[in-house]
């Protein structure tokens, strides 16, 4: 297939429905679904308001988010406290308000088990409908929610914290970019955010809580990765450029608050006798090559794994060399593996994440998105209410088991369509040279990345003396728009 003189955005769009069928996932919603959507949609029902619910509509909530996401998961704000201490709330849209267990669209639901972002077209886990209206915290909506409230101490350290059902309304729907240009200052105040009283004051209170957040993590070993994620960028329908996205301050508003956000409900459920579905990174199993790469930089990690000493080593790096600090976090992040849910009983002392220095992280904040985060609402929901589980732990691990396999195989959609993208901006450039990095080394293959140009492919010959983080020379031998394959070679 050749993408010359095409329309980019229709064959993406071709590529990424076969994709998902390729990999056993639904790109289309049942009769059954659709029924009950225009149920739901017919149903009169008030807005958010219900009298066992706290009312706090009145606080000055915002979301932020990428400029075109209309499937609002999240709300923060923050309340400064004496002794620098700040209160934090995140509200979580109650997705089971309207999403029940056993309906077919909860079903449909469970069987992706998310949302598949390629870059023509969202495969949504919840018809949109419900995702980017009726269960989405969209601008001046009001819903629902579940919120975690955390007291942050001034060290950026959890005091307290408690979850509990509440209804609240966004006051602003804000974007990662703008947010970030004026508290990084590089620009004004985003105008969503002038036109609400007291809210740039706010998001500054957020700023500051985040980043204390943030510097006591990593003084505890949580890992400081920066990687060169890339999206394309349309003009019309044709791809014009592949566009880098890096961290910024309000990124880290929303990592930070969620990171805590989904500690304080996994130990919520523990406290009150109620199994949960964890997220686990164990100790990674490479950690003689991890090292290995220190080494080459001529840093000394210890023999057995050790999460506060590969902090300063990555620190030391980004601080070094930040221009190639985001290869060096790509391959640090492929030797450390891949994470996996786990059902963990009550009773249970769960293996933890060793990415994040925590130990205990559930999935709670993005039920639009992700089904293990809907099935956890549902668990807190019953122990904020005092019923029984929703779930037994032979459930749970079976929801886990398919989560990480479905999630697996709705991210090699997701990297099968960007590389078709890629593809379609490098095929008038096959016979290229280039310098690279790998990236991926097993008996499946060896992969590269590009240092001059954010893009992944298949190293085709030349491939057995490498390792992981090695720098190569590279010419682009292929590439295949349709299968989303771009292949190299070594070059000296």
């Amino acid at each position: 297939m050749t993408a010359k003189a095409h329309n980019h955005r229709q064959i993406l769009q071709q590529i990424a429905r076969q994709a998902m069928l390729d990999r056993g996932l639904l790109p289309d919603y049942s009769t059954d679904v659709m029924k009950e959507l225009k149920r739901l949609e017919e149903t009169d029902r008030p807005a958010g308001s219900n009298k066992k619910m706290r009312d706090l509509t009145n606080l000055l909530w915002a979301s932020i988010d990428d400029d075109d996401s209309m499937d609002i998961d999240q709300l923060t704000v923050a309340e400064e406290l004496p002794d620098k201490r700040v209160k934090i709330y995140v509200s979580i849209a109650d997705v089971d308000a309207l999403v029940k267990k056993g309906m077919a669209i909860d079903k449909h639901a469970r069987y992706n088990t998310t949302s598949v972002y390629t870059p023509a077209v969202i495969f949504a886990m919840l018809p949109e409908k419900l995702s980017t209206d009726l269960t989405s915290l969209g601008f001046d909506d009001e819903r629902p929610s579940i919120i975690i409230e955390m007291t942050i101490a001034a060290d950026g350290s959890l005091e307290d914290s408690d979850v509990y059902s509440a209804v609240v309304r966004n006051k602003a729907k804000l974007a990662y970019n703008s947010v970030a240009a004026w508290l990084e200052g590089k620009a004004g105040v985003p105008e969503k955010a002038a036109r609400v009283k007291g809210l740039p004051e706010n998001l500054q209170l957020q700023d500051r809580a985040a980043q204390q957040m943030k510097e006591f993590r990593h003084e505890h070993g949580a890992l400081s990765f920066e990687t060169l994620e890339s999206k394309p960028v349309f003009s019309g329908d044709q791809i014009m450029a592949m566009q880098v996205e890096s961290k910024n301050h309000a990124r880290e508003i929303v990592e930070n608050f969620m990171i805590a956000a989904n500690g304080v409900t996994a130990r919520f459920l523990t406290g009150r006798n109620f199994p949960s579905i964890r997220r686990v990174v164990s100790v990674p199993d490479r950690w003689d090559r991890i090292a290995a790469i220190a080494a080459q930089h001529n840093y000394d990690l210890p023999d057995q794994p050790n999460a506060k000493a590969l902090e300063d080593f990555l620190v030391s790096q980004k601080k070094s060399d930040p221009l190639r600090f985001p290869d060096l976090s790509l391959s640090i992040i492929k030797l450390l593996g891949a994470g996996q849910y786990a059902a963990t009983p009550p009773d249970i002392n769960p293996p933890g994440h060793f990415s994040l220095a925590v130990k205990d992280y559930g999935h709670s904040t993005a039920p639009n998105r992700r089904y293990t985060d809907l099935v956890t609402q549902r668990l807190l929901k019953a122990a904020i209410h005092g019923l029984p589980h929703p779930y037994g732990l032979e459930e749970l691990q079976a929801i886990a088991e398919h989560c990480t396999k479905e999630e697996d195989a709705a991210a090699k959609v997701e990297r099968q369509v960007e590389k078709s993208a890629a593809a379609m901006l490098l095929e008038n450039r096959v016979g290229e040279k280039f310098d690279a990095m790998i990236t991926g080394a097993s008996s499946k293959g060896t992969w590269v990345r590009l240092l001059t140009f954010p893009v992944e492919g298949k190293l085709v010959s030349g491939r057995d003396h490498y390792d992981v983080g090695d720098r190569i020379h590279v010419r682009l031998d292929s590439v295949n728009i349709e299968k989303g394959f771009i292949d190299f070679v070594s070059v000296k």
